[in-house]
């Protein structure tokens, strides 16, 4: 079973028997159907199962030379609806599968942030065929599914201190920005800034619990290079109900150093009474498609 299926309401399928009987409706009775020929051989297909809005399973295939499709693999997705970026994107295939990943530097978060490719028939059929794995002027919207989630307060800021913190990322993100171009005043900057903030971290700490220093993050989890440990603040917040079996989900569009991400979790996976203003903090698997026009 996919690890983040549970997050779009199927975490009562146990067996494969179940799982099977599942695929095959998505691709018999699919909401939507794309396919394109790959490297001029290989007809790839993807089903799609829209079970809520922005949110399904994906069959994904080959078809033969007499229109047969062979299943390769699917996953679950929740497509973002909001941009996240509008940085260049470098896309390049995963080993196993015709499924690609997408990587893009966005100075808000400060690390490469990569991401599982939701339409890749689309990135196949406008930008592969270029020979590039750049993916320039076309912005990224970026979702996820959560495996577990936890709901903190938020901190208490005045309107002040809202403001100087406002400057003070909009600085930081420009020093950022001109390092990355190889400014050397502005690295020597960064790495002075850090240096302080490390040293004030560690006097507040042994007085202090973490989340109180930290309002947001947005760092890798585990050994898998598009699964992330978040914390946001809800901008956004909804409930839906998977028509098949049943079960709650829990939307939630969070904003993590600045960019919002949509994230969606099984609602018996997420502890804590969610509503904007609040924080949310968990695992999730980060999803991206590319706005082309």
């Amino acid at each position: 079973m996919h690890k983040y299926l549970r997050a779009i309401g199927f975490s009562k399928i146990k067996t494969r028997e179940e799982l099977e009987a599942l695929l095959k409706d998505a691709e018999k009775n699919y909401t939507d159907h794309q396919f394109v020929i790959y490297d001029n051989e290989t007809c790839v297909g993807d089903y799609i199962k829209e079970i809520a809005p922005d949110m399904g399973i994906v069959s994904a295939g080959e078809f033969d030379a007499f229109d047969n499709f062979t299943r390769d693999y699917y996953f679950p997705y929740y497509r973002g609806r909001h941009i996240s970026t509008t940085e260049s994107s470098i896309v390049e295939r995963h080993t196993a599968n015709i499924s690609f990943a997408g990587v893009c530097d966005d100075s808000k978060i400060g690390i490469s942030i990569i991401y599982y490719l939701l339409n890749r028939t689309r990135y196949i059929m406008d930008s592969y065929k270029s020979g590039s794995d750049v993916v320039k002027n076309v912005s990224v919207s970026l979702s996820a599914l959560a495996s577990n989630g936890t709901i903190m307060m938020p901190l208490a800021k005045n309107a002040m201190a809202k403001t100087k913190a406002d400057a003070g990322t909009r600085k930081r993100n420009k020093l950022l920005e001109a390092a990355r171009n190889g400014d050397e005043n502005a690295i020597e900057s960064l790495t002075l800034e850090d240096l302080d903030i490390y040293s004030s971290i560690l006097r507040k700490i042994k007085k202090t619990d973490v989340y109180t220093l930290v309002d947001t993050y947005f760092m890798p989890a585990g050994v898998e290079c598009d699964q992330y440990s978040v914390l946001g603040e809800i901008s956004e917040l909804s409930e839906v109900e998977n028509p098949i079996t049943g079960e709650k989900i829990i939307r939630m569009t969070l904003e993590c150093n600045e960019i919002p991400i949509d994230v969606c979790i099984n609602k018996e996976d997420l502890y804590g009474e969610p509503e904007v203003g609040r924080r949310f903090k968990g695992n999730i698997w980060l999803q991206g498609y590319l706005n082309y026009l």
